[in-house]
């Protein structure tokens, strides 16, 4: 056996019931690759990751890594970590309530010599941490004081606590991730690659396989497809090895001509936005973008009903409205599609049945008796209408994909028939095959005269999908581009717009 090999994956199969997620995966990796693994949501990525990482056990076949000659199997993941075998998971997975210190330190908190935990050398190591990776964070701030951005950036930055690391995998890394952090994030895996460390890197977002990656493993359909030096292949090819077709340019839908003003925003101002003002109309796509911390998702929060409110205005079809909860903002006839679907948008641990039907029990239902009937068929009709990938509607979302997952939140909205339908991050962690599918929806939403708002940390999809942009930056509107001025710009442009700083004499920078 070569020396040069870290991880040999043989023969592969994973068995669920009512479905086979892979189908004899056979690859190995060398000592200091980057291979970046590629495939449609329900490909069997993340099911292979999870039994490289022994969460999940393998029905037939076997995988060893190489730990300074002797290859062993993890069974479970305590074992695969001892390897120096890490993951980093494409939800973010760590203990929101305690510090970004006590995080990066959990299962190894330093002690001092009378056996209590030694906080002082903890903070400092912590803080050494975040400076290698340029955040702006306090290692005493507690993890769900963090914006969900920073949150993934801390669960990268945890893996260089360990220093005998051999494997790390990276699973849709950059979905929360602005442009500064990418760059970060891409040095640290040149830093891995250099120390002879092997990366496993899944995503979406194909320019950086291209950019960040030595070799590409396709899948589809939980079977091995073929495994190319990047080199060799272009995103074209990734794409129609990755669907079975060719696929078009996804952003390129039917837009409507913008009816009547439908919904508008007045000086809004919340926790940590002020001034916020813009207008939707009917049939039209209103894209927001911004750097972290823009304030983009807090707006729509606030106008939801989820946050509070502290000034401003919001009017529906001319008339003042204000949410005291989602509940009403449901009720009037909005629908919002979360950044955090797995946290804020699904219960996870029911059926897709249940899930498509959960936020409104209330259209069939009589006298608090639900209509099992009408549960059934809504959730079939909406499985075939959005093309919601899953053997049964019986099935425990939390076993489907997450492109799958997303439509079953959107399945949950439409439910309702919403007029405003509020997009946050609707193609975080979905494949190319996917997003086209989304994107359809959307397109047919529109033409039935709905409005949509989408919030987007992907600025060709902000740019590709809007009618109009509304730019964010430091909690304030810094630019408002039209279909026109949207023509005229390109990326460079809309994130000089993002990047500006507010001044109170300069508050609005011009657009272009």
């Amino acid at each position: 056996m070569d020396d040069n090999v870290l991880l040999k994956i043989d023969g592969i199969v994973k068995t669920y019931p009512g479905v086979q997620a892979l189908k004899g995966i056979t690859t190995s990796i060398n000592k200091g690759e980057v291979r970046a693994l590629v495939g449609e949501n329900g490909a069997g990525k993340s099911t292979l990751i999870k039994c490289i990482m022994g969460v999940e056990t393998p029905t037939e076949g076997k995988i060893e890594i190489n730990c300074d000659g002797k290859w062993e199997s993890p069974k479970n993941a305590i074992e695969a970590k001892s390897f120096g075998m890490q993951a980093n998971y494409q939800n973010v997975n760590i203990a929101k309530n305690l510090s970004v210190a006590e995080n990066y330190f959990l299962g190894c908190l330093p002690r001092t010599k009378l056996g209590t935990v030694d906080w002082n050398q903890m903070y400092e190591s912590s803080q050494k941490i975040i400076d290698k990776f340029q955040l702006t964070v306090d290692p005493r701030a507690t993890i769900e004081s963090l914006p969900i951005a920073l949150q993934a950036m801390i669960n990268i930055s945890k893996i260089s606590i360990n220093e005998k690391v051999r494997l790390v995998i990276f699973d849709e890394p950059t979905a929360l991730l602005e442009n500064e952090k990418v760059v970060t994030l891409f040095n640290y895996i040149k830093e891995l690659k250099a120390n002879g460390v092997s990366v496993i890197y899944i995503s979406h977002r194909l320019e950086e396989i291209m950019e960040i990656c030595d070799t590409v493993t396709i899948m589809k359909d939980g079977a091995y497809v073929e495994t190319k030096n990047v080199t060799e292949v272009n995103k074209d090819y990734l794409i129609s090895k990755m669907v079975g077709r060719d696929v078009a340019d996804i952003y390129n839908i039917k837009h409507q001509e913008p009816g009547e003003e439908l919904l508008r925003v007045e000086k809004l101002c919340g926790n940590s936005f002020v001034d916020v003002s813009f207008n939707l109309r009917k049939g039209e796509i209103l894209g927001f973008f911004g750097l972290v911390g823009s304030g983009r998702s807090e707006v729509m929060r606030a106008i939801f009903g989820v946050d509070k409110v502290k000034g401003g205005s919001v009017y529906l079809r001319g008339k003042k409205v204000s949410f005291k909860s989602p509940k009403d903002a449901m009720l009037s006839g909005f629908g919002f599609l979360t950044e955090d679907r797995r946290t804020d948008g699904l219960a996870l641990s029911q059926s897709v049945e249940l899930n498509v039907n959960i936020y409104s029990y209330d259209m069939i239902s009589k006298a608090s008796i639900i209509n099992l009937n009408k549960e059934r068929s809504r959730a079939e009709d909406y499985r075939e209408k959005i093309g919601i990938k899953t053997p049964s509607i019986k099935q425990c979302v939390n076993n489907l994909s997450g492109g799958n997952q997303q439509k079953v939140v959107i399945s949950k909205l439409l439910c309702r028939n919403p007029e405003i339908l509020i997009f946050d991050e609707p193609t975080v962690g979905v494949d190319v095959g996917a997003k086209d599918e989304i994107f359809k929806i959307i397109e047919n939403l529109i033409a039935q005269g709905k409005s949509v708002i989408i919030i987007s940390s992907y600025l060709p999809e902000a740019m590709g999908m809007a009618d109009r942009l509304v730019v964010m930056a430091e909690g304030h509107v810094a630019g408002i581009l039209d279909s026109e001025q949207l023509k005229k710009v390109n990326e460079e442009d809309v994130l000089r717009i993002a990047s500006a700083v507010y001044a109170e004499n300069n508050p609005i920078v011009e657009a272009v």
